[in-house]
């Protein structure tokens, strides 16, 4: 991967001094009667993403709110809910809910409506609470004993723990003492049974009071007025936490698999009420707040609560739906307070907006056919050819659903078995091209939804195309509402500055020794193929990952606890990474983008390699390129160049890539690498495919090279697609190249020699790899029958006829199967039209011959006839 420029900062983040402490007193029924009015609520427009929340914006009304006067504001909030997260644990987590303690067994029925999530299904509620009456006894609550003064601190200044313990409803003498947090309210009043009571105000936003019940309430509601309207809200301070014990402890251990199904916004419904769970890690954090849309950017009434020792805040709230935006606001251990996004978001605005969003999925899958037989047969044994895709500039202005319409068909047209998107996670540049990712679970909304992206994996499939996406684990950008300092230290990043600081893009290294860290990015990995449905990953800068010293200076980094250069934590992630994707996910591929000599990027973990299936063959790549960019007449003194590979093709899995990387920024396009005159840059454009679709690997183009595009690559416009309009006069030498590309998959796809021992040493063999003069490379492909395959590939651009070669045993005669030079590919249309009759002349160590005519520029294909 080639360095990129930083992503683009978004709006400053909140930042906020430590609160000041505020003076408690108690207060009585007199001091509130004599106390002056609240403020007066502001009106409050809808709050936009990027809007910066504080504790003085517009009033902070509950999510899942009932309006109860027309002047209620809106709020985007929905109340509808999709079904329960999958959480791994049945049972529901030790803290106890608002008012049930162990001291009140008369009212079991408080927690009757408690659900954990297993396998996505919530517990049956044993009895769904009724929904309070309105009415019956109207009447104030009797004034409750004062708030704790740290308590009272810690909750407004967003730094308690545990806001449950004291806000909700909970048994004291005398019924039941009710508090409740509602910033900029004139009143609060509780409604529950027949009772209907009135809180008394005790400043700062806080209400409480004591009602003349026996026991907690198994439901009650709160009925919200302020300036201008009533709102009736259930309190989130009465539900019991919903995440179960055995997801914390698989969180504490850094083995939660499907760590998507814990943390997050997880629209549910819990206790019998519909709602979206948060969840989030900050094991630094002093406190943790939920700000949304819902409620106005001000977190302030919706402090989280800490779940033990894992550092794991969790708030259910009520009402809250899919399409609410949020963020979370996280007072760190200095006091100060940053608005952050969800590090698990599924979904994010579109950027330069950085909320996250509220989501479940809905879409029905349809690719049932493909996903039972991709694990069929071995990858490394199988056609593989990869069609790479840049999606937001492949058609510009096309989304996902209207891509789904047309890429699948012009995939399937050139006949590659793969198309291979670039990084399609959130990222706020789109200049990065996606390789630095904010959102690492949420497919870029720039194109649309997460089941929007999900109907394009679908479609791809339903065609018989897989999908391999390219996934970054070696770095995130330093945005200061994303992961950098997350909670207020060095949290996902590596808590050592050198090796935190990427040296080549300016951004952070994960911190592979942090379990929680590798957690997140093992799961992260089989999130995309079990959620998405992807055939394979693509691991960006895997180079980057296993050396300490990468693009670093002597002083600049230390080495390992064994003297060595070796990043042994990212070895164990890659590993466990890789292990991980393959038990749970058959068919599944991981293709590793490293341009060391590391050994054993493809061998098995249990054998002590790093576990990949593929790897890119970055020295091929490079060599190659580097031998027919020169001009003919200079090419015997780089023959090697092309020969060299095949010393060591076998000792990985490789995949022969021409990348974006190889056709942006002053590299040229693929064409325009080439030397001489328009045809000649054609000729060997089209004979430079021919030979790497004929070597041993699989292949990798990226789109534009496909019509031999003249022009770079931008991601601002992408392919010149008008080259291929027939009103161009020069159309027909851009389509001509398609059509070989398109026959040369169909002729790859249809003849297993070219693919089926890819990995086998005996699956190739040299017939003239030293020709150098002749600038000729001539060699056999055999299928696991034997049945071979001869390439001929020559960059001269002169006709060599009665062209001797000696050939295999057993065929009579060779013919043609594809000629590079052909007339509708755009060139000559030198061929060898009659079949090859085999000559009883001994030639390159082998007793039979065939004399063809090499025409100029060109890779000619034969097979027995």
């Amino acid at each position: 991967m080639t360095a990129r420029k930083p992503s683009r900062k978004s709006p400053e983040p909140l930042e906020v001094p430590p609160a000041a402490q505020p003076v408690t007193t108690e207060v009585t029924e007199a001091a509130v009667d004599d106390a002056p009015p609240p403020a007066k609520r502001p009106r409050a427009k809808r709050a936009t993403a990027t809007r910066t929340a504080s504790t003085k914006s517009a009033g902070t009304k509950a999510a899942g709110t009932k309006s109860v006067r027309s002047k209620a504001a809106n709020t985007k909030a929905t109340a509808t809910a999709a079904p329960a997260s999958a959480s791994v644990s049945a049972s529901v987590s030790a803290p106890v809910a608002a008012g049930v303690t162990a001291e009140t067994p008369e009212a079991p029925e408080a927690a009757a409506g408690a659900s954990s999530v297993t396998d996505g299904v919530p517990f049956p509620a044993v009895a769904t609470p009724p929904r309070p009456r309105r009415g019956g006894g109207s009447k104030d609550a009797l004034p409750a004993t004062a708030l704790a003064d740290a308590d009272r601190c810690r909750l407004l200044a967003g730094e308690h723990h545990a806001p449950h313990d004291v806000l909700g409803a909970h048994p004291a003498p005398g019924g039941v003492v009710v508090r409740v947090l509602r910033p900029f309210a004139r009143a609060v009043t509780v409604l529950a049974e027949e009772l209907r009571a009135e809180l008394q105000s005790d400043g700062d936003g806080l209400f409480s009071g004591v009602l003349p019940m026996p026991a907690v309430p198994a439901a009650y509601r709160l009925l919200i007025t302020y300036d201008d309207d009533e709102t009736e809200v259930e309190d989130p301070y009465r539900f019991l936490p919903a995440i179960g014990d055995l997801d914390l402890h698989l969180i504490g251990e850094g083995r939660h698999e499907e760590l998507w199904k814990a943390l997050g916004a997880q629209p549910m419904e819990h206790q019998g009420v519909a709602g979206t769970r948060f969840t989030v890690w900050a094991p630094d954090a002093r406190g943790v707040r939920v700000a949304g849309d819902f409620n106005f950017w001000d977190g302030a009434g919706s402090p989280m609560r800490s779940l033990g020792s894992t550092g794991v805040w969790e708030l259910f709230l009520p009402g809250v739906g899919e399409g609410a935006l949020y963020k979370y606001d996280i007072c760190r251990p200095d006091g100060s307070r940053t608005l952050r996004a969800d590090p698990m978001a599924r979904q994010a605005e579109v950027p330069p907006a950085t909320a996250s969003v509220v989501t479940a999925s809905h879409h029905m899958w349809q690719d049932a056919d493909w996903m039972g037989q991709r694990a069929d047969r071995p990858v490394h044994e199988a056609p593989f050819s990869v069609y790479e895709v840049h999606l937001p500039s492949w058609r510009p202005g096309l989304d996902y659903r209207q891509l789904a319409a047309q890429l699948p068909d012009y995939v399937r047209e050139l006949g590659f078995t793969h198309v291979e998107l670039m990084p399609v996670a959130e990222h706020p540049f789109g200049g990065s091209w996606g390789y630095q990712v904010t959102g690492f679970y949420a497919p870029t909304s720039r194109l649309g939804t997460p089941d929007d992206f999900r109907f394009l994996v679908d479609s791809l499939h339903q065609a018989g195309i897989g999908v391999l996406m390219d996934w970054v684990p070696a770095h995130f950008p330093r945005d200061e509402w994303a992961l950098a300092e997350f909670d207020g230290r060095p949290l996902y990043e590596h808590s050592d500055p050198q090796r935190a600081a990427h040296p080549d893009w300016g951004t952070l290294e994960f911190d592979y020794g942090r379990k929680e860290v590798r957690n997140f990015l093992v799961a992260n990995a089989t999130y995309w193929c079990e959620e998405f449905h992807i055939d394979g990953l693509r691991v960006d800068a895997v180079a980057s990952m296993l050396y300490l010293d990468y693009s670093r200076e002597d002083g600049q980094w230390s080495p390992n606890e064994f003297g060595g250069r070796e990043n042994l934590d990212a070895v164990a992630f890659l590993q466990e990474m890789n292990a991980t994707v393959y038990r749970r996910n058959p068919g599944v591929v991981t293709i590793a983008e490293e341009s060391t000599a590391w050994e054993g990027v493809t061998r098995a973990t249990d054998q002590g390699g790093l576990g990949f299936g593929l790897k890119w063959n970055m020295g091929w790549m490079h060599d190659s390129l580097v031998y027919v960019s020169k001009e003919p007449v200079h090419r015997k003194y780089h023959h090697n160049e092309m020969t060299f590979s095949m010393v060591y093709a076998y000792s990985e899995n490789y995949v022969l890539p021409i990348s974006h990387d190889e056709v942006v920024h002053g590299k040229q396009a693929l064409v325009s690498k080439m030397p001489g005159d328009w045809w000649q840059r054609r000729a060997n454009h089209r004979a430079y495919l021919g030979f790497m679709w004929a070597h041993p690997g699989k292949q990798l183009l990226f789109m534009g090279q496909e019509f031999a595009q003249g022009a770079e690559w931008s991601e601002g416009h992408g392919p010149d697609w008008w080259l291929l309009d027939e009103t161009y006069g020069a159309s027909g030498d851009h389509r001509g190249v398609r059509t070989l590309v398109s026959d040369l998959n169909a002729v790859y796809n249809a003849l297993p020699a070219l693919w089926q021992r890819d990995t086998d040493p005996g699956g190739f063999s040299w017939i003239d790899g030293g020709a150098a003069e002749d600038n000729a490379f001539s060699f056999v492909r055999y299928d696991a029958d034997g049945s071979p395959l001869v390439a001929v590939s020559h960059f001269s651009p002169v006709v060599r006829h009665d062209y001797r070669i000696g050939v295999p045993d057993g065929a009579d005669a060779w013919v043609e199967v594809l000629n590079t030079d052909a007339a509708r590919y755009g060139g000559g249309d030198v061929r060898n039209e009659e079949p090859l009759k085999l000559e009883a002349v001994p030639s390159h160590g082998r007793d039979g011959s065939i004399a063809l005519t090499l025409p100029p520029l060109a890779t000619v294909w034969l097979r027995p006839a």
